[in-house]
This record gives C-alpha cells, structure tokens and sequence, in this order.
C-alpha cells in the first residue's frame, strides 16, 4: 500500500516490497521444475515420432525392395524421409545408433544417447 509520505510523495515501504519478493520467489520455485519436466516430456515425445517415424521408412524400403538401405541417406534420396531428423535427446542428426543386418543393411536405429528416460530405460533401447 502507498503511503504518504512528510513530504508528500507515495511509496512502499520495505516490508511491502519483501513480501513482494517472496511471493515472486515462491511462484519462480514452483514453476521452474514443472517447465524442466514439460521440456524432458517434450524431448521423450519428439524421440519417440522420430523412432518410429525413421523405422516406418526402413519397413517401407524392405518392403518395397527386398532388403534394408545400406545408410540413412538412402531413404532420402529414395524419398522414403524427407530429411534425416535430429535426436532430439542427443541434439545429432548424425548421432544415431545403427543396427544392421548380416548383409550391412540399416534394420533399426535407435537414439545414440547413454541417458535413461523418465521410464527408468536407456534411451539407447527405446
């Protein structure tokens, strides 16, 4: 609340703007852990379109011609994907973990990260 000071001018005084401060402090201290959750929740979601976006396109090549591509860029330049998106969890459009065939085909891929999801599983087996 604004007093009147002896000379005239409103102001607040310093216990009104303590508890000013405390309340913004304690709406920060909330706050800030839900948005460190909603940005993992995020990233897990945007891993797990990308999976199963990536493993859709290596289905599609071996369906339609018999076997798996020999690299990511193969889905490309066939139009399977039109681009190799990034891990969203390790930040690298190159950083994914390759599993391959006896002939060297790309049969799964994965995300390259050694962290573990707010499932307790390595994102590496996701």
């Amino acid at each position: 609340m604004a007093r009147p000071s002896q000379s005239g001018e409103t102001g607040f005084t310093v216990a009104e703007m303590l508890v000013v401060i405390l309340i913004v402090g304690l709406l920060a201290a909330v706050a800030v852990p839900s948005i460190n959750g909603a940005i993992t929740r995020a990233e897990e979601a945007a891993l797990r379109e990308n999976l199963a976006v990536m493993r859709r396109a290596l289905d599609d090549h071996f369906a339609d011609k018999g076997r798996y591509p020999q690299d990511l860029e193969t889905l490309v330049s066939e139009r399977y994907l039109r681009f190799i998106p990034a891990d969203p969890v390790s930040e690298d459009a190159a950083g994914w973990a390759l599993t391959t065939d006896d002939s060297g085909g790309i049969e799964d891929v994965g995300s390259a990260s050694d962290a573990t999801g707010s499932n307790d599983i390595p994102y590496r087996e996701w």
